[in-house]
C-alpha cells in the first residue's frame, strides 16, 4: 500500500474516533443537562411547595386571629399562653394640634367638639340634641349644631353624676347609668330642659369595671343595664356583675337577662329585629391573641362563658370548674373582634347620608389594647348587616391612631359613637378628649 493511502486511512480512523468521542461527549453533556434540569425542576418544585406552605401557614395563622362572623360555629382559636402576657398600655394618648384620623375614600373627618374631661358615651335625643356623658367631670353635656356648621355648641345639662356612662330616653325621662345606680331625670323632650333632680331607681355595685350602659326595650316597658365584673376571672361575684340586667322602668322587678359576659360595655337594640346587642371585653393574661373580644346579640337566659370558659366551651384552666353545666351551654358570640381590642360603645347606622353598603350596619369603637405586645384596636370598626344580622366580617373604618404598633404612643382612643340627625357619624375619643365628625365628602 502506498504511503499516501495509509495516511488517508489513519486520518479517517482518527476522524471517526473523534466523531465518536464527540457524539459520546455530546450525549453525556445532554444527559448531564437533562439530569441538572430534572434536579433543578425538582428543587424549584420543592422550593415552590415550601413557599406555598410558608405562605399558607402565614395566611392560616392570622385567619385564626382575624375578626370574623362566627355564624354560631365554634371558631379555631390559638392555644393559650403561646405568648407571655404583656403589660403594654399606651404612654401618651393625645394627638398633636391639627391631627385628624384617617377615614375611607369618599369620606371626610372634622373636629366637632373639644375640651372635655374624659368624654365617653354619646347618644341622640328624640329632638336631635346630642347628649354626652362627660365621665371625668361627673356631668352630662348637651351638644347642638343649629347652623349645621359641623362644630358643636355645648351646654352642661347636669352635674354630680358619679362616673356617669350610659344614657337612654323614654317618654319624658332621661335614664342614666351612674357607676353606683340607675337613675332617671324628668325632662322636656321638645327642649331637652331638665325638669327635676335625679330619681334613684336601682342600686348598682361600685368599682371594678365601672361602665354602666343603658338601653330601653323595644316595647318601652323595661330598661337594660350592663354591669361588668369586678375582676379578671374570679368566681363568686355578685349575680348582677358580668351580666345584663333587665328591670321595669321604675327600677323594680330586676333580674339577670344574660350572664357570663365579663364586661358588657356597649348596649343597644338592633332596629330591624328588636334584639339586644352588646360588646364584651373578654378576659386578660392568656397571651397576645386570646381570647377575642366580641360583639353579639344576647338571648334572655343566655350564658356566655365567663369566668369558666370563653367563646363557647373553651375552658379557662385557671378557673376552678364549679359549673360544667354552664360551660356545656355557653353561647358562641356572633362576631369576634380580635383579642384585647376593647370594644366599647357601638351604633347601628340608621342614617342615609352614607352609601347603602353601610345602612343597617354597626360601627364599633375599639378603645385599644393594653394586654398585647403590639397594639390592636384603637379604631372604629364596621360590621355590615343584612336583615338584622351580621353579613360580613368586621373591617376598619376610622384608623390612623397608631403610627407604630410597637410604640408606647398613640394618637387617641375611640370610646363612643353615634349617628347624628344628618346621618354623619360622631366619634368620641377620650384619649384626645375630642369628638370627631365623619361625613360623606362633597
Amino acid at each position: 500500500m502506498q504511503l499516501s493511502g495509509v495516511i488517508r486511512i489513519k486520518c479517517r480512523l482518527k476522524r471517526d474516533r473523534l466523531q465518536k468521542n464527540e457524539n459520546w461527549n455530546t450525549a453525556k453533556l445532554r444527559r448531564i443537562i437533562r439530569s441538572t434540569e430534572k434536579r433543578t425542576e425538582e428543587s424549584f418544585m420543592k422550593m415552590r411547595i415550601r413557599i406555598v406552605s410558608a405562605i399558607s401557614g402565614f395566611l392560616i395563622l392570622p385567619a385564626v386571629l382575624l375578626a370574623q362572623v362566627t355564624h354560631g360555629q365554634k371558631p379555631q382559636l390559638p392555644a393559650p399562653y403561646t405568648t407571655r402576657s404583656a403589660d403594654n398600655g399606651p404612654r401618651n394618648e393625645a394627638p398633636p394640634a391639627g391631627f385628624l384620623p384617617t377615614v375611607p375614600a369618599g369620606f371626610r373627618v372634622n373636629l366637632f367638639a373639644a375640651g372635655f374631661k374624659r368624654p365617653r358615651w354619646l347618644t341622640v335625643a328624640p329632638n336631635g340634641d346630642i347628649f354626652l356623658a362627660e365621665t371625668g367631670a361627673n356631668q352630662i353635656d348637651v351638644l347642638r349644631d343649629p347652623q349645621h356648621t359641623g362644630r358643636a355648641q355645648r351646654e352642661v345639662w347636669v352635674t354630680g353624676a358619679t362616673r356617669v356612662f350610659g344614657i337612654a330616653f323614654h317618654d319624658d325621662y332621661v335614664y342614666v347609668g351612674n357607676m353606683n345606680e340607675l337613675a332617671r331625670f324628668h325632662y322636656d323632650p321638645k327642649t331637652s330642659k331638665r325638669l327635676g333632680e335625679a330619681e334613684h331607681l336601682l342600686k348598682l355595685p361600685g368599682g371594678g369595671h365601672d361602665t354602666r350602659s343603658v338601653a330601653i326595650s323595644p316595647d318601652g316597658k323595661h330598661v337594660f343595664i350592663g354591669v361588668g365584673s369586678d375582676s379578671n376571672i374570679n368566681t363568686g361575684e355578685a349575680p348582677i356583675r358580668a351580666a345584663i340586667t333587665i328591670c321595669d322602668l321604675d327600677g323594680k322587678n330586676a333580674r339577670q337577662f344574660a350572664t357570663g359576659l365579663r364586661n358588657p360595655v356597649g348596649l343597644a337594640i338592633e332596629p330591624t329585629t328588636g334584639q339586644v346587642w352588646t360588646t364584651v371585653n373578654e378576659r386578660d393574661e392568656l397571651g397576645d391573641n386570646l381570647p377575642p373580644d366580641y360583639f353579639t346579640s344576647v338571648k334572655d337566659g343566655g350564658f356566655y362563658g365567663w369566668p369558666y370558659s370563653y367563646i363557647g366551651s373553651n375552658v379557662d384552666d385557671r378557673v376552678k370548674q364549679e359549673h360544667p353545666d354552664l360551660v356545656a351551654r355557653a353561647i358562641i358570640p356572633d362576631v369576634l373582634l380580635g383579642a384585647h381590642v376593647a370594644p366599647l360603645q357601638f351604633a347601628f347606622y340608621t342614617g342615609e347620608q352614607f352609601p347603602r353598603s353601610y345602612w343597617g350596619g354597626a360601627f364599633i369603637a375599639e378603645h385599644g389594647s393594653w394586654n398585647r405586645a403590639t397594639r390592636a384596636g384603637y379604631q372604629i370598626a364596621f360590621v355590615a348587616f343584612k336583615d338584622g344580622q351580621p353579613s360580613a366580617d368586621p373591617v376598619p373604618f376610622m384608623t390612623g391612631l397608631v403610627p407604630d404598633p410597637k410604640s408606647k404612643d398613640v394618637l387617641g382612643r375611640p370610646v363612643g359613637v353615634t349617628v347624628a340627625p344628618d346621618g354623619s357619624l360622631l366619634v368620641v375619643d377620650d384619649g384626645a378628649e375630642k369628638i370627631y365628625r365623619i361625613s360623606v365628602a362633597k
